[in-house]
Parts: C-alpha cells; sequence; structure tokens
C-alpha cells in the first residue's frame, strides 16, 4: 500500500463523502488519481466507508478496552463475540493476550454484564479491562452535544449510508423518494448536529499491506505533552485516556512500517512516558461502529 493510499485513507477517515476534487487538493495530486486508487481500495475490501450514529446519541456512554487471554480453541468464543451489536471491535493480537474487543454499554452496570458474560465462556482464562476515560481521536467517537432529532425517513437514509457511505445523493433520493436537493440537507443536517459520523475502516489482514500496533502508555507528570505529540503523528488512528492498567491507549498503523517502528520509538523516549507496553493487531475480525437506528 503506498503512501498515497495513506494520506487518502487519513482523509477519508476525517469526511468519508469528501469529494474527488477536495480529496486531490488535500493530497496534492490529480483527482484522476484519487479516484484510481479509491477505487482499487474499495474494490478489493480494504477500506469501507460507512456511516455511523453517534454512540451518545444511541445512549452508550460507557466504552473500553478488554484483553482476553484464551485457553485452546477460541473460534467459538470468537464468533459469539463478533454477534454482539454492543462489542463494535473485535481484533486477534499477538503477546501475552489472545484477543482485543472494544464494548460500548449504556452505563457502568450494562458494562459489568458483557464482562462477566465474556468471562462465562470456559476457553476465555482471564481478561483485562480498561475504561476510555476520554476519546482523543478515533472514526467513530462520540462528539454529540445533545438536541438532535431524527425521522423515519432519516433512519432509513442512516441504514442505506451505514452499507455505503458514499452512495450518491441520487441513489439516495431514489430509494426514500425524495429529491437529492433535500436528501443532501437532511444528511448534512445529521453530520452537522453530529447525529451522523461518515468515515473509511480499513480492513486489517495479513494481506492488508499495513502494520497495526496497539500501544498501552503510563503517563508522568509531562502528559500533556506526550498528547500533543501522539495527536500530531498520521500514524496514531486512535488514541483515548484511560482508567485502569494504562493512563493512555493507542493505535499506531501504516502501510509503511519502518514509519510505525520509528514512532513507538520517539514514543519511549518522551519524558512524558514511564513506561510502554505495545501489541500487534494481527487480524481485525471485526470492525462495525454502525449501528441501526
Amino acid at each position: 500500500m503506498s503512501t498515497i493510499d495513506d494520506e487518502l485513507i487519513a482523509a477519508l477517515q476525517d469526511d468519508g463523502r469528501a469529494s474527488y476534487s477536495a480529496l486531490a487538493t488535500r493530497l496534492g495530486v490529480p483527482r484522476g488519481t484519487v479516484s484510481e486508487r479509491l477505487k482499487a481500495l474499495t474494490e478489493s475490501g480494504r477500506v469501507r466507508i460507512v456511516a455511523a450514529a453517534d454512540p451518545a446519541f444511541l445512549g452508550e456512554t460507557c466504552s473500553a478496552h478488554v484483553s482476553i487471554a484464551g485457553r485452546g480453541e477460541l473460534s467459538e468464543v470468537i464468533e459469539h463475540l463478533r454477534g454482539r451489536d454492543d462489542i463494535p471491535l473485535v481484533s486477534a493480537i499477538s503477546g501475552a493476550q489472545d484477543l482485543v474487543v472494544e464494548v460500548r454499554a449504556a452505563d457502568q452496570d450494562a458494562l459489568f454484564d458483557v464482562l462477566a458474560w465474556i468471562r462465562s465462556f470456559e476457553q476465555v482464562a482471564r481478561i483485562s479491562t480498561v475504561l476510555y476515560n476520554d476519546i482523543l481521536r478515533g472514526s467513530f467517537v462520540s462528539d454529540y452535544g445533545g438536541g438532535g432529532r431524527i425521522d423515519a425517513i432519516d433512519s432509513e437514509l442512516v441504514e442505506l449510508l451505514r452499507h455505503d457511505g458514499r452512495m450518491s445523493y441520487r441513489d439516495l433520493a431514489a430509494r426514500v423518494r425524495l429529491s437529492p436537493t433535500a436528501v443532501r440537507a437532511r444528511v448534512r443536517r445529521m453530520v452537522d448536529g453530529r447525529i451522523l459520523r461518515i468515515s473509511a475502516v480499513v480492513t486489517h489482514t495479513a494481506r492488508a499491506g499495513r502494520t497495526k500496533v496497539g500501544v498501552g502508555l503510563h503517563l508522568g507528570a509531562d502528559d500533556q505533552a506526550v498528547i500533543d505529540q501522539l495527536m500530531g503523528w498520521p500514524e496514531a488512528e486512535f488514541a483515548a485516556l484511560t482508567i485502569g492498567a494504562f493512563d493512555l491507549i493507542a493505535t499506531l498503523s501504516s502501510g509503511v512500517p519502518g514509519e510505525v517502528f520509528a514512532r513507538l520509538d520517539e514514543l519511549k523516549g518522551l519524558a512524558g512516558v514511564a513506561g510502554m507496553e505495545t501489541w500487534f493487531h494481527l487480524q481485525t475480525l471485526k470492525e462495525d461502529y454502525s449501528r441501526a437506528i
């Protein structure tokens, strides 16, 4: 995967419906190059452009990162994890743990119920849970300020965009029996009202040509300097301040492995980093933040 692909993915994670012209301007390449690379990424299945309702709008106010160490074959556990709407992410990782999942729940009581359910499997030896206190970066994090309203047509549009975030306004209009102008206005209202986010999801497999590393940081007194540095890196796909085993969890991803390893070395050298643990994401088994409203 080329550096242009990395830059294109980053731009689409910011705005999944950005026009070819806007993407070309941001990347400093011809419009035709953007069209060609985006077509290659989506048709290969390496990148999906999807819409997702804001978790807070859906009533999900509590999120956690859960590491799972198993005993024996975990395929059955994985299938059960993949089947739950409140577990949007399941990833196979290297190291002492076997899986990482993300849980989104209405409150801590609901979160506790999910954790108890995970521990109930005979194949689960132990779990380690870290609560997200403040998600600093991510494609589908909460940014909802309240006061939003949707109707049945809005819900239908969200359902269509969940499967194809770049479906044209003309095609959307035909499906909901409104004019393209009216549909555009509805989608923009939901996006501007932070009810809806349209972004790129990268499928991570051995054939994807990307290196993806999870990082758990123990921070010292100069934590803000670490945050500022991390947030300036295009390789930082996800970052959150946490409560539990780590003070901050991040995901670094790139089509150029050397870039990720260089960032890890930079993190180790920061005065505000008191300790660091890493794990490789071997394969994304589920990444689906889109939920029906």
